[in-house]
């Protein structure tokens, strides 16, 4: 059973960067805090919205490199809501997707604390916004995946066979270090090599950058990209389409 004599700890989603894209209930939640445990993806736009008043703990992740041990992270979180303060854990995206959030969620019940989640804009939905898509469209595809490119053992193995099929969309996070491999699963699994591929870096912020590709360019052009960024496979930005369109016209 939850210990009510603590505030409950709110889990939020920060959004991919931009504070335009951050909800009403997070920005609140961050002016009401005592302390805010936030991970290295957050952007600045948004931490800058914090008091100053309000403890910062960083415990951030960086992929392939240094990062805060998932143990820490949840002894910290433990710790803090046991010290009787509001506590916001603060992840990038919605902290639902991709985040951890189980695992932490199961230290606080282990520990008897309470907890609210907030869930905020996951970078696929804001960095198809940018390319002028939406990742569902009558006629096209009725689904769409949100996968990992990696997993704790490796490059992540998928369903190739569903998402190769013609005018399904897939949403690729961390997927970087991983685009060569995929590309290859899917060829393997009957893609057509013109399916198109957008790579958007550093989704929503001042320097996003947009990388379109296609499944036979794809692992060159991940070369191109430093910063954290999402794959949205069988998207082109919309300006691209037509060009696409008229390039499997001519090669039919």
């Amino acid at each position: 059973m939850a210990n009510h004599r603590f505030p409950p700890v709110t889990f939020a989603g920060a959004g991919p960067g931009s504070a335009s894209h951050l909800t009403m209930g997070v920005y609140q939640a961050l002016q009401t805090a005592d302390v805010v445990i936030h991970d290295r993806l957050v952007g600045v736009e948004v931490l800058d919205l914090i008091p100053a008043k309000v403890r910062r703990i960083d415990v951030g992740k960086t992929g392939f490199g240094p990062s805060t041990a998932q143990a820490v992270i949840n002894a910290t979180l433990v710790e803090q809501a046991q010290s009787g303060g509001r506590v916001v854990r603060l992840k990038g995206g919605d902290c639902g997707i991709f985040g951890r959030l189980d695992e932490e969620i199961e230290a606080l019940e282990a520990a008897g604390l309470a907890y609210t989640i907030l869930p905020g804009l996951t970078a696929a939905s804001v960095a198809a916004a940018a390319i002028g898509q939406s990742l569902t469209r009558r006629g096209r595809n009725a689904s769409l995946r949100i996968v990992t490119g990696h997993d704790m053992a490796g490059f992540a193995d998928h369903d190739w066979r569903g998402i190769a099929v013609s005018g399904e969309v897939t949403a690729i996070y961390m997927g970087k270090k991983s685009a060569r491999f995929v590309q290859g699963r899917l060829m393997m699994h009957g893609a057509a090599p013109d399916t198109p591929a957008t790579i958007v870096e550093n989704v929503s912020r001042p320097d996003q950058r947009v990388v379109s590709a296609t499944l036979d360019t794809l692992a060159q052009a991940v070369r191109l990209i430093d910063g954290p960024a999402v794959i949205l496979y069988g998207l082109a930005p919309r300006h691209a389409a037509p060009a696409l369109s008229q390039l499997k016209e001519a090669q039919a």
